[in-house]
């Protein structure tokens, strides 16, 4: 047996190796809170679900193009060899190209696919795509959609929500109030893209508790802070955060607690923000206890909680799953005032950051070097649509649709290329996404098990796991680079995402443009090499390659001082403007003013989500779904795999659902429920809990989708997919975000008898 070192997005680890199989693995020894995902591995990477062979879908094979109607997932598969694969790919993409043009190329595979910066399965399918002339792509991400859009016309960047955010040091020796909206649950610090050699937020969470940072988290669920911060717990309305903010607001103008020279010096549009709050512009003073028959918290503590914000240094943040709701953009833009209001933005420890509690390495020290990383290059057709409207593209070609003051029309796309993640774990309204992906003529997927994703393609490729090829992680949310050489050999016929762009390149007569004349260790060692070159212009010395591959990481050391978001702004706001039109905080916003949005105005406002408990859907279906993060799996990822597979119940995803609100519908625990809306049903779990407030259910994403019969729209998820229940609308015409966490539901027991969901492979048909 040897041990080998290795990295995933949970982390760092130690891999133990017999019999060319990944025996077992252990923690890093540099990692201070170790995830216990990393013990999923062994079972994930040799599971019975892994795509074996190439595999193409008989119908596919059989008839060609456009065979589709009824036919994706449901069909079998024929095994072919890589040649006739590899030929059967570059033949319909040069047809496709001929007879549309790469307009009708859709190649913006998203997902978080590998932790290693260089086999990255999304920056390489566009490599290719755009050296192949080109491809519909898209814009922002599913996880702070609307926040991308809006954050760089109110503070001129994403810096904010995507970091570097105030750090954990500032907020320890300075903070006294910590707000957090949506929690910062524990399950989502232990992972980060590109992977964490250290876990270090759940650290920093406990020193701040130490020093006597007093935390208060606004959440429908109580478990979304761990017990041992001792947080007060405020249980809010899902969907209500902008109408406690706007109240907390509207107390501090009444008690004259605003900091009027702070806002007179750093912002714009303060006034026509206070008057809507007074109640001057619309009639409705937006008063603690206006907010307290929207967000059920009783009206005192709304007033208490805003003057104790304004009596000591505060740091106000969001969750990334705020924003992901009808209006997200919203809560981000009223915390944001909140802040400016306060007075405290560019202070240590105070003013505000989105996500520390969404992923792990917000708020770590970092000096500002960069990771390796593959370079995707230009697309030269320069046509993208934002991530989260997929399925309206594939459904609607011609439409157009109105997107941060311009717009976006829907070429017809033909062919799909994914590589890198599961739409069918991260697209809203899966009922919907099925009928989208019947429309192109051929859909093309690199994977690495029988997801939904790849049982609903025409040609299936099989790749391998970061843990068969060489790669090299990074995150820059971390401190640490870390080596990833190829532990096993691939399984099956898996071949590397690069190696198998690199032969369709070759097959269609652009290799050397792909390649560069490198193969994936050349590319390795080029991209630490450029990181290397960079780091020296932070005076951090990063040894040479053979050595950062021998000793197996390297580890950068901690910045000197204390790093302090808007702090050179705040410092001299006319030497350090902001990159907003008027270089200062945009409370009122001229230029989002004059997009005449009304479901985004030019200021901060309360907009009831089209589904929350006063809404008519109501009455049918009166528990608001919570599709939060899972802890047992990253999304979909490792779902086929140990933690995830012993942690469902009765082989399906647990639901959480408050005991009162069970029993009213003679649920027991344990027993199998059906949760279901007008877009779709699934089966589930049931876990009665107090830890969730009445009228809300919490369904993790992730689950892997498992219809009863495939490509059939309407069809029952055995297995708990949230998103056969969500919504498929964008938050606003502004930011077109997800609006995952503004859905209604109905649960019920389930007295059928249905097969829990599993993960067998489709079936094979002998070539």
């Amino acid at each position: 047996m040897s041990r080998r070192l290795s990295h995933a997005h949970w982390g760092a680890f130690e891999a133990d190796l017999k019999n060319g199989r990944i025996d077992a693995v252990s923690p890093f020894s540099h990692d201070s809170h170790p995830s216990a995902l990393a013990q999923s591995v062994p079972s994930a990477v040799h599971a019975a679900s892994r795509v074996a062979q190439p595999m193409v879908r008989k119908g596919y094979l059989l008839r060609g193009p456009g065979d589709v109607s009824r036919r994706r997932g449901a069909e079998p598969f024929v095994p072919v060899s890589w040649d006739e694969a590899l030929q059967l790919v570059s033949q319909q993409l040069r047809n496709v190209k001929e007879e549309h043009g790469n307009k009708a190329i859709f190649g913006g595979s998203y997902g978080w696919s590998s932790a290693g910066r260089i086999n990255h399965a999304r920056t390489l399918v566009h490599r290719f795509l755009y050296g192949f002339g080109g491809c519909v792509d898209q814009v922002t991400n599913y996880s702070w959609g609307a926040a991308a859009v809006l954050l760089p016309h109110i503070v001129g960047g994403i810096e904010a929500v995507a970091g570097p955010v105030t750090d954990w040091p500032s907020i320890v020796k300075n903070t006294k109030l910590m707000v957090l909206f949506g929690g910062a649950a524990e399950k989502n610090m232990l992972i980060t893209t590109g992977g964490a050699g250290n876990h270090e937020s759940p650290g920093w969470l406990k020193q701040a508790r130490d020093a006597g940072v007093e935390f208060v988290s606004i959440s429908p669920l109580k478990r979304d802070c761990s017990d041992w911060l001792g947080a007060e717990w405020l249980p809010i309305r899902p969907g209500a955060d902008t109408a406690l903010i706007l109240a907390f607001a509207h107390t501090l103008i009444v008690n004259e607690r605003v900091d009027l020279a702070f806002l007179d010096r750093y912002t714009v549009g303060y006034e026509r923000f206070r008057d809507y709050v007074l109640g001057f512009t619309d009639g409705t003073p937006k008063s603690a206890a206006w907010a307290s028959g929207l967000t059920g918290i009783d009206a005192a503590r709304i007033s208490g909680l805003a003057l104790r914000m304004a009596d000591a240094r505060t740091m106000l943040s969001a969750t990334w799953s705020l924003q992901r709701a009808d209006h997200g953009e919203q809560p981000y833009w009223a915390l944001i005032a909140l802040g400016a209001m306060l007075g405290q933005v560019g202070l240590p420890g105070g003013g505000f950051g989105f996500g520390y509690g969404s992923i792990n390495g917000m708020g770590t020290p970092r000096r500002p070097t960069s990771s390796p990383a593959m370079e995707s290059g230009k697309n030269p057709l320069g046509l993208a649509i934002p991530v989260a409207r997929m399925a309206d593209l594939l459904l609607q070609p011609g439409r157009t649709i109105p997107f941060n003051g311009n717009t976006v029309t829907y070429p017809d796309i033909k062919l799909v290329y994914w590589a890198g993640g599961n739409p069918f774990h991260h697209h809203q309204d899966i009922n919907r996404l099925v009928e989208a992906w019947n429309r192109p003529e051929t859909i093309i997927v690199h994977e690495v098990w029988w997801t939904a994703t790849a049982r609903q393609a025409d040609i299936v490729l099989p790749a391998t796991t970061t843990f068969e090829r060489d790669d090299v992680g990074a995150s820059p949310r971390d401190r640490f680079i870390v080596a990833m050489p190829q532990l096993i050999e691939p399984v099956g016929q898996a071949r590397n995402d690069y190696d198998i762009f690199s032969n369709l390149a070759g097959h269609l007569g652009f290799r050397e443009q792909f390649t560069e004349g490198r193969d994936i260790r050349g590319w390795i060692e080029y991209a630490y090499d450029q990181s290397r070159l960079k780091a020296r212009v932070h005076n951090v010395e990063l040894p040479e390659f053979s050595r950062f591959w021998r000793d197996g990481f390297v580890e950068v050391p901690s910045p000197e001082e204390d790093f302090i978001l808007f702090g050179d702004f705040r410092a001299d706001p006319v030497a350090n403007p902001l990159r907003t039109p008027s270089g200062r905080i945009e409370i009122f916003s001229e230029t989002i003013a004059g997009f005449g949005y009304d479901n985004c105005p030019g200021h901060p406002v309360w907009l009831p989500p089209k589904e929350w408990h006063s809404a008519k859907a109501a009455a049918r279906f009166p528990l608001h779904l919570i599709s939060n993060q899972p802890s047992t799996r990253l999304h979909s990822q490792l779902d086929d795999a140990k933690l995830s597979r012993e942690s469902k119940v009765a082989g399906r995803e647990p639901i959480l659902i408050n005991s009162i609100d069970a029993a009213s519908r003679r649920i027991e625990n344990g027993d199998t429920v059906r949760v279901f809306n007008d877009r779709g049903a699934c089966l589930a779990g049931a876990v009665l809990s107090g830890d969730v407030m009445e009228g809300v259910v919490q369904l993790a994403s992730g689950a892997w989708y498992h219809p009863e019969a495939y490509a059939t729209p309407g069809s029952l998820d055995l297995h708990g997919n949230p998103n056969m229940l969500t919504r498929d609308e964008g938050t606003s015409f502004l930011g077109q975000g997800p609006s995952a966490q503004s859905a209604l539901v109905e649960v019920e027991r389930f007295l059928g008898e249905r097969q829990a969901g599993d993960f067998q492979m489709p079936q094979v048909k002998a070539g």
